[in-house]
């Protein structure tokens, strides 16, 4: 797919002071919530300098795994901005930024993450004025009655001024024919994108069929939407390492029998996933349920073989990871 780099049709101010530490996280689909935050680093102080906070940045993107396709685009996209600004201070024109973006990839391969991700930096780099995420989908936007939807989406916008509105599974929207609603959101959406870009960014996630059958019904899109981000599936070994991580951050660990098991599994996923298009597989998804699964067979293990020590309560063994024939 060819990736645009291309950022038109304003003069942002690319870097204003954040003020907010308001995030609006998704809990469980539709239902929003607010949350305050501490601070969490979102509010840039005046001693930070422009190159700190971009080598932090990276950092912190480099820490994902995988993505490397991703990775690249996004280490452009910064790095345009950031010469714009250069360009401003020293009174060069600079071209214009414009952040609204589309994902493309399978469930569990991270869309949200980088969404989250993209709100935050975005926050701290001044782009964006508050830093929130607000996760919406079709149910969110779409309503009963001819008026209903732009209203339904317009309540959406308000929300997410000043952040992200990540909306999932977007080419539902493009579904029902001529008589579903559907369209009349992505026109509201498309024009708040237009009129609010100085602080407000749209991404548009979604499966890559759907996405791609989604953009030919919307030839206007992609123009709009320059950012065009590809999540490929992980490999085996990548899905290995994020097993790894998700076990760290809660004191687990793998025996080496254990490793060896789950890697082998895991290899037979991805190659199964590889042979369905991927249609079905779960990526990031497949390995905490898998992970969860396993910690609930370890709490009922030791609790049959006695009063475990620090050691067997950490470690994660092989008879934790079982499956049934043909379970995927």
């Amino acid at each position: 797919m060819r990736q645009l780099y291309a950022f038109p049709s304003r003069t942002p101010e690319h870097f204003r002071p954040a003020k907010s530490t308001t995030q609006v996280v998704d809990l469980g689909h539709s239902r929003l919530q607010t949350v305050k935050t501490a601070e969490d680093g979102a509010k840039r102080t005046s001693a930070d300098s422009y190159e700190d906070l971009f080598r932090e940045m990276l950092d912190e993107l480099n820490r994902f795994i995988g993505l490397h396709r991703l990775k690249n685009v996004l280490h452009e996209a910064f790095a345009f901005a950031e010469i714009q600004r250069r360009r401003e201070e020293l009174n060069l024109k600079a071209e214009p930024v414009v952040w609204h973006m589309i994902f493309q990839g399978n469930p569990g391969t991270g869309k949200t993450t980088m969404a989250r991700f993209m709100a935050k930096w975005l926050h701290r780099f001044g782009i964006l004025s508050k830093g929130q995420l607000v996760e919406v989908e079709r149910a969110d936007l779409v309503g009963e009655y001819i008026g209903h939807t732009a209203q339904k989406t317009r309540e959406q916008i308000q929300r997410a001024l000043g952040g992200v509105l990540f909306v999932d599974e977007a080419y539902s929207l493009g579904r029902g024919g001529s008589k579903d609603f559907g369209r009349e959101a992505v026109d509201t959406l498309v024009k708040a994108a237009e009129d609010n870009r100085t602080d407000l960014v749209v991404v548009l996630a979604g499966y890559p069929r759907e996405m791609e059958a989604f953009l030919r019904l919307n030839p206007g899109l992609p123009s709009r939407f320059p950012i065009q981000l590809h999540f490929d599936d992980y490999s085996a070994d990548e899905l290995l390492a994020i097993a790894d991580r998700m076990l760290a951050e809660r004191e687990y660990r793998l025996s080496p029998d254990a490793r060896r098991r789950l890697s082998a599994w895991l290899s037979e996923q991805t190659a199964v996933g590889t042979c369905f298009g991927n249609a079905r597989f779960g990526n990031a998804r497949l390995v905490r349920n898998v992970l969860e699964r396993a910690q609930r067979r370890q709490a009922r293990r030791l609790l049959r073989e006695g009063i475990p020590d620090r050691e067997a309560l950490m470690t994660l063994q092989a008879e934790d990871f079982t499956w049934e024939v043909g379970e995927r």
